[in-house]
């Protein structure tokens, strides 16, 4: 895989406004540092003690983004320095990393995800469960955290069509609680196999993995 050509090949597609998170699960610091030679300087992990590992050891300018399901009791370890969390769920996860970052005097940005998929094994809420958090008194009091978006994950289906519907039902949504949360700017949704749909659809910006780093390593 030639890392850099890849970062470079993606980066001339995007707009100017879409942001790449560079999604480096299972990859070693070699490849990230590539990447990051190359000038990505946002990456996304899944899993917090692997990103909390590759975050003491490479350079400290790099954003990092929580990307996947996110486990209360470990909200703490990346409290001190994550940029980013795409997945949040709940209000009990939201106002666990509220509490975290805190402790640690900052504010993290989150993302709630949206369950556009018509797989059961997708995370995300509904419409109407964001809207509940987004609006609950416990939120209003949150000085350490905020929601400036959504993130979602399409149908992982060669059907295009249904992709692109439900990247268009996502972005409705945004474009709803945009009107009500001037903190609202980002919309996640796009990765290797359907960004180019999610960038025709009005993403701001696209998770990918494979596209930049090659198939991932399970072993």
């Amino acid at each position: 895989m030639d890392i850099a050509a890849n970062i470079k090949k993606i980066k001339e597609e995007l707009p100017e406004d879409v942001k790449l998170v560079a999604i480096s699960k299972t990859k070693p610091n070699e490849d990230l540092m590539t990447a990051y030679s190359a000038g990505q300087r946002i990456f996304g992990e899944n899993k917090i003690q692997e990103m909390t590992d590759k975050q003491e050891e490479l350079p400290k300018d790099i954003e990092w983004h929580m990307v996947g399901h996110v486990q209360r009791n470990k909200v703490k370890y990346m409290a001190p320095y994550i940029g980013l969390i795409h997945a949040v769920d709940s209000l009990k996860l939201l106002k666990e990393i509220n509490k975290q970052a805190k402790k640690v005097d900052r504010k993290i940005n989150c993302l709630l995800q949206i369950k556009i998929a018509e797989e059961e094994s997708k995370f995300g809420i509904s419409r109407q469960e964001a809207e509940e958090i987004l609006t609950s008194d416990a939120y209003a009091k949150m000085k350490n955290t905020e929601i400036i978006g959504l993130m979602g994950m399409a149908t992982f289906t060669d059907d295009e069509n249904q992709v692109k519907k439900e990247f268009l039902k996502l972005k409705s949504i945004f474009n709803d609680f945009k009107e009500d949360y001037p903190s609202f700017k980002e919309l996640s949704m796009g990765m290797s196999g359907d960004y180019k749909i999610a960038l025709e659809c009005g993403t701001t910006m696209v998770r990918i993995g494979s596209s930049i780093f090659g198939e991932r390593n399970y072993n």
